[in-house]
């Protein structure tokens, strides 16, 4: 009987010895684990990144130099035309055109496109000519201007708005402000070409 103390203790001695190398063993498992989740969550972000294709980069980078040519013209327009209709109109082009420029810039970054800073050197070509004009002359020349750019635009991103992705989404938000344009740039030919021909009949 006066062994069993002795053993009693020893076993005790060895049990908890046991349970605290458990408990270490069971503390360190999370740290263990941690690194593969954090793994885990980032390369489930990476799929969210997308790079625009070539076409689509090539239609953003042609909307946004659209919008700083039609904003640039719409200030000339202000300052060179004559009738409160062109002026009117160009102050509309202003407007609509910096709206729209935020939004194509805004996808043009989402998307990895290096949005351009100026209007291409063919825009630049008309808008040198047109600043050379003033008065009536300037507005004939501003409304022919404005319909055939409109037209050539309308085409370009009608295209586009068949795509559905944020693209064509944006492509199709921006019709109507194009077509309203349009309607605008041909109202004044019409009164300019009305007036023209009145002129000559007398």
């Amino acid at each position: 009987m006066s062994r069993n103390p002795m053993l009693a203790v020893g076993f005790a001695a060895s049990l908890a010895l046991g349970v605290t190398a458990a408990q270490a063993q069971t503390s360190t498992a999370p740290n263990t684990m941690s690194p593969p989740s954090a793994t885990n969550s980032s390369s489930a972000a990476s799929p969210g990144m997308k790079k625009a294709s070539k076409s689509e980069q090539h239609f953003l980078k042609e909307a946004i130099e659209g919008d700083l040519s039609e904003m640039k013209v719409g200030k000339l327009a202000q300052q060179n035309g004559e009738s409160q209709d062109v002026k009117q109109f160009g102050q509309t082009l202003e407007q609509d055109h910096s709206a729209n420029l935020q939004q194509a810039q805004n996808l043009a970054q989402q998307d990895g496109v290096t949005p351009p800073t100026a209007p291409s050197a063919k825009q630049m070509k008309i808008y040198d000519r047109l600043s050379k004009e003033h008065g009536a002359a300037f507005d004939k020349a501003f409304a022919r201007a404005m319909v055939k750019d409109h037209k050539q635009d309308i085409a370009k991103f009608d295209k586009q708005a068949k795509k559905k992705d944020a693209v064509g989404q944006f492509a199709q938000q921006t019709l109507p402000t194009l077509h309203k344009h349009l309607q605008m740039a041909q109202s004044i030919l019409h009164k300019d070409e009305a007036v023209g021909s009145g002129a000559m009949s007398k």
